[in-house]
């Protein structure tokens, strides 16, 4: 693998990059005219045919980072045997990724088809049938189709891995490497993950030519722009504090650690008078769809999610990501708190920690390069309507390790 730091500034505009124009004017439309450091790394060896491997976090641009060259580089293909393909996690990145590459796709004159479980089989079927130069899939749904003979990967001479930590944490990897075995020949890989290590790096070795290494940022900082809160609170009165927090902002979403939690904790904030919903596992796929296009909307000032349910989610101004339950790993502190201050936008964070989650909630600090004081608040204090103009004080933490953290979680005392 060749690691190429390049330099953001070395590029002001995507026509620098290569880009072609049609795509540009797309872009322009929408008023996408200054690329992201990732996109400045990548696009040009991408456009050249290299394999790429990108190491970003979520809503630091890359969808758009790998789009650009695979639509360019993407071939008229036959009917159920699509020339690239990419491969998504989660139901909510696939429709999300599909909506932001389709205009671009079309003014390539490509065509582009969605493919993801919870969703009518037969009419992704028909629609590639009719004809699919682009599939953007996940994982199981696509091995389904494939079984069925409703379409073929074995024509797909780009290939994008999008995600590749999250599909390796839900348990995907098997699906992933069944369709990389159906393509023929060396196809173009490009993948993108927030790490590189472990089962993600036995993806790079396997399918990855040669690849071009880029880091758009550090894995597993606090970015600069996330402000961050801890409040130490009482059992009884979280839900209260949780309204007054919500109800001091547009669009706040909230992160629990189990489905059985998002609906009674949304139920809670309803009894509070918070306008909100939840979405997780076992809701169905169109309940789940409206709900998001709800909160994307701004209809709904909150939305109660599980991990799981949140992986991969891009929704602008999200003003607060709230942990009403403290993650249980480092990494899902940081994946959580990346849906705020995306794509160079400010966000705040804030995290609930009741008496006996103190301990985890500090190691949790001391692995995140945070150090700020958790400070007591109750439901009635002024100062949660506006939490990012509160100072906390600072305390010094001895830095512990990822594994120590997830250990100490691992061990925490459950509430009966």
């Amino acid at each position: 693998m060749t690691d190429r730091p390049g330099s953001p500034v070395a590029f002001a505009t995507f026509a620098d990059l290569g880009v072609p124009a049609n795509i540009l004017e797309i872009l322009h439309q929408r008023g996408i005219t200054d690329p992201f450091p990732i996109q400045v790394m990548t696009i040009p060896d991408a456009l050249a045919g290299r394999d790429v491997c990108g190491k970003a976090q979520t809503g630091s641009g890359k969808t758009l980072a790998f789009g650009i060259p695979m639509i360019e580089r993407t071939k008229p293909s036959r009917p159920k045997h699509p020339s690239s393909l990419v491969l998504v996690p989660t139901r909510e990145l696939c429709r999300q990724v599909s909506d932001e590459l389709r205009p671009l796709a079309e003014a390539q004159n490509r065509t582009l088809a969605t493919v993801y479980g919870g969703a009518p089989m037969g009419e992704q079927i028909d629609r590639i049938k009719r004809g699919a130069d682009i599939v953007v899939a996940t994982p199981g749904r696509l091995i389904d189709l494939i079984d069925r003979g409703a379409v073929s990967v074995s024509q797909v001479e780009c290939a994008v891995l999008d995600e590749a930590d999250q599909m390796a944490d839900m348990g995907f990897l098997p699906q992933v490497r069944a369709i990389m075995s159906r393509i023929a020949g060396t196809p173009q890989v490009m993948l993108f993950s927030a790490t590189l290590d472990g089962a993600v790096r036995s993806l790079v070795n396997a399918y990855l030519t040669d690849p071009i290494r880029h880091e758009a940022e550090a894995s597993g900082e606090i970015i600069e722009e996330q402000t961050h809160r801890f409040l130490a609170v009482h059992h009884m009165d979280k839900a209260r504090v949780a309204a007054a927090i919500i109800g001091s902002v547009g669009r706040t979403l909230v992160f629990v650690g189990t489905k059985r939690n998002a609906d009674r904790v949304s139920a809670q904030l309803r009894d509070e008078g918070v306008n909100t919903r939840a979405i997780h596992g076992d809701k169905r796929q169109k309940d789940r769809e409206r709900v998001l296009a709800d909160f994307a909307g701004g209809r709904l000032p909150a939305l109660v999610a599980t991990n799981v349910a949140a992986r991969g989610l891009h929704i602008d101004e999200i003003d607060i990501v709230l942990h009403y339950d403290p993650p249980q790993d480092y990494k899902s502190f940081i994946h959580r708190s990346g849906r705020t201050a995306r794509a160079g936008e400010s966000g705040l964070v804030v995290s609930l920690v009741e008496w006996d989650q103190v301990e985890d909630v500090e190691r949790l600090q001391r692995a995140s390069g945070l150090n700020y004081e958790i400070v007591k608040m109750y439901s009635n204090d002024e100062r949660l309507t506006d939490l990012a103009s509160h100072e906390p004080g600072r305390v010094d933490f001895k830095q512990t390790t990822d594994v120590d953290i997830s250990k100490r979680f691992g061990r925490r005392r459950r509430r009966r």
